[in-house]
């Protein structure tokens, strides 16, 4: 049975993707019932998160990027929770560590949160932030800066200034895009700066990317392939972009979701 919480992100996310949409087809897509369907309605409603129209319903426009970050946080969520276990095996007890803001780091930092240790994490997340808060010996720390409400992260000027007055043993890094030439980049050009900074200012650095990401193309250059210490990717990965990367000195992880070591949530 499905609980009401989680329907109610269904119907979120649902309405993200598809926009305008009749009560009769969201039932459909729940597996619920019309009431049902209207009590979820109304309490999305009073909370501000949609608007309804005569038989149906649309999100406010206020949380379409919301909803935008909780999907791509859902998207190959097994994947990515591997990749997060198999991060988590590299962590230092007792070190300095960056999470970025992307949804795969997002998974470390709930790793981390069901097995602490020691530890000093930086963020320029609000989800991690939140994730991490209050974990026996996890100090977490959070930059300032401009929030980027499309990952939820806090970047420019101030976020880089406090970046160049630390310095990281790791830094877990996700990415939209490596390109065919090992080049990684993103869309927003203050979220590859900021990125680009933390990279200059650890002694290593983890990608940590699903495999659907390589070969693909952003706008914005954060870095290059040679300046990661590690890729963590899925088993998904072609096997022969595997073996290039590594003829190029490149060290690759791959990690299977079907063994991933997760406890049960």
């Amino acid at each position: 049975m499905i609980l009401a919480s989680d329907r109610l992100m269904q119907i979120r996310h649902y309405l993200y993707l598809n926009g305008m949409t009749g009560i009769h087809d969201l039932a459909s897509e729940v597996d619920a019932s019309l009431a049902t369907i209207r009590r979820d309605l109304q309490r999305l409603e009073k909370q501000g998160l949609i608007i309804r129209t005569h038989g149906g319903a649309a999100l406010a426009d206020s949380v379409d990027r919301e909803v935008a970050f909780e999907t791509r946080e859902s998207h190959a969520l097994d994947h990515k929770r591997a990749i997060a276990n198999e991060a988590f095996l590299h962590l230092e007890r007792g070190s300095a560590v960056f999470f970025d803001a992307g949804t795969t780091v997002l998974q470390l930092a709930r790793r981390l949160r069901i097995d602490p240790m020691p530890l000093t994490v930086f963020s320029n997340n609000i989800t991690v932030s939140e994730a991490l808060s209050g974990i026996e010996g996890v100090e977490m720390n959070l930059l300032g800066g401009r929030l980027r409400h499309a990952n939820r992260s806090l970047v420019g000027i101030l976020a880089e200034q406090a970046i160049e007055n630390l310095w990281f043993d790791q830094v877990f890094l996700g990415t939209s895009a490596v390109q065919s030439d090992g080049t990684i980049s993103t869309p927003d050009s203050e979220e590859a700066s900021l990125n680009a900074a933390m990279m200059r200012r650890s002694k290593e650095c983890f990608l940590l990317t699903d495999s659907t990401k390589f070969g693909r193309r952003s706008t914005y250059r954060v870095g290059h392939l040679d300046q990661i210490s590690c890729v963590i990717t899925d088993t998904d990965m072609d096997d022969a972009q595997v073996l290039a990367l590594r003829e190029r000195g490149h060290t690759i992880i791959l990690a299977s979701h079907s063994n991933d070591g997760l406890p049960e949530r």
